[in-house]
């Protein structure tokens, strides 16, 4: 049964699997193998037969597996290579229906799938994020900078897309440790952010604090669709990915209820480039429950029907690679910290995540979608000139209509 699998799976690139009784399984053309993949025994051998895309990763978390001549990353994309080279099956009809099922996402459920990832120990994050705490996609503006630059310049994007000037109400969906909000509070706005996570909250809420920010960075344990307030500016940053199919539209009706007449949002969130899929089952088990990457096609019809224009779309493709990257650099040169921290196993499962991860950005078809959304037709600019140009230009002229802060 492996021998069926490996060589259906590996076709071109050689590659060797290693039994637990010392035989090979060889996939791929003739050849010595690029990476020989070693089972410890046979009960992991057993839980990838019974079903690969789980039992891969559980095995390699608790140790079963392990790689010569390379590393979990080299073999992810070994295979990566190897199955996008097919074309792709569409989803299942058992399938759409579990997702709608394990999406549904309501107030505990979100909160709860919430805290199994992000309520880990803040120093743990610390070890492989930048200083200032950004979970989510860098902008690399040109491929020498560090990963710090480049989240600081991911921030100046999107206040750049909202328009942020002086006095504007600002609300942060899913406000993480609070890092864009109190930027955000440093150019003028001010700033609620809002999350699910105790341990996200305490920290945003002494960041703001320690910078005197207190009364322009206000921070709450709270679901967004329990604001009743309007807002002239609203931001949401890596929180699509944790919505769920079934909550789409009540997600946009909750913006468009939220926004000012005049106002301006920003939605940045992982994408991938083909139809509709599923949440792979290891992640979707052991990373992000509830969790799901959009195809744009799913997304678009619910801001139709909720009334908001779509005055901005672009699509940030190696971006979140490069940043899985540095982050995967990180982590594994604090690998005895991590280990001091929790353990071997937390580890390993990190170390699967971010590989595969990257992986998907680069093989798999993943991207970021930034949706600059409006109530209404006037209140973003007509060209995108103002990306690169000072102020927001005035329709039909050439009169800067609203000047935001300058950095």
């Amino acid at each position: 049964m492996l021998e069926k699998i490996v060589q259906s799976t590996f076709r071109n690139r050689p590659i060797h699997f290693r039994l637990p009784d010392g035989r090979e399984v060889r996939g791929g053309s003739g050849g010595a193998p690029e990476m020989v993949v070693a089972l410890g025994d046979w009960k992991s051998a057993r839980r990838i037969l019974a079903n690969p895309e789980l039992g891969l990763g559980e095995v390699y978390m608790d140790g079963g597996l392990t790689i010569e001549g390379g590393d979990i990353y080299g073999f992810l994309d070994l295979a990566a290579d190897e199955v996008t080279s097919r074309p792709r099956k569409p989803m299942e009809a058992t399938w759409k229906l579990k997702r709608w099922i394990d999406q549904t996402n309501d107030r505990l459920a979100a909160r709860r799938n919430v805290a199994h990832h992000y309520d880990l120990s803040v120093d743990f994050y610390r070890l492989f994020l930048d200083e200032d705490l950004q979970y989510s996609c860098a902008y690399f503006e040109s491929p020498d900078l560090s990963l710090e630059e480049a989240q600081l310049a991911k921030k100046h994007l999107l206040a750049t897309k909202l328009g942020l000037s002086p006095g504007d109400r600002v609300l942060d969906i899913g406000c993480g440790w609070g890092g864009l909000g109190l930027t955000l509070a440093e150019m003028g706005g001010k700033v609620t952010g809002v999350t699910l996570s105790a341990e996200q909250l305490a920290l945003a809420q002494a960041r703001s604090r320690d910078r005197g920010l207190s009364h322009r960075a206000e921070f709450r344990l709270q679901d967004f669709r329990d604001i009743d307030e309007r807002f002239d500016r609203i931001v949401s940053v890596g929180m699509f990915e944790h919505v769920g199919v079934p909550n789409y539209q009540a997600y946009f009706d909750g913006i468009a209820r939220l926004l000012e007449e005049d106002g301006v949002a920003v939605v940045h969130s992982i994408g991938r480039r083909g139809p509709p899929s599923r949440t792979q089952p290891w992640i979707a088990k052991h990373i992000f429950p509830g969790g799901y990457i959009p195809s744009l096609s799913e997304v678009l019809p619910a801001i139709e029907r909720s009334g908001l224009w779509v005055t901005d779309v672009e699509i940030l493709r190696l971006h979140y690679a490069e940043t899985l990257r540095h982050w995967r650099d990180r982590f594994q040169a604090h690998r005895s910290e991590i280990i001091a921290l929790y353990d071997e196993r937390l580890f390993r499962m990190f170390e699967f995540y971010l590989a595969s991860s990257e992986i998907g950005f680069r093989r798999m078809g993943h991207m970021i979608f930034q949706l600059q959304l409006t109530r209404r037709q006037d209140a973003a600019p007509l060209t995108r000139d103002y990306l690169t140009l000072p102020g927001w230009r005035a329709a039909n002229s050439n009169e800067v209509r609203r000047q935001p802060v300058v950095y």
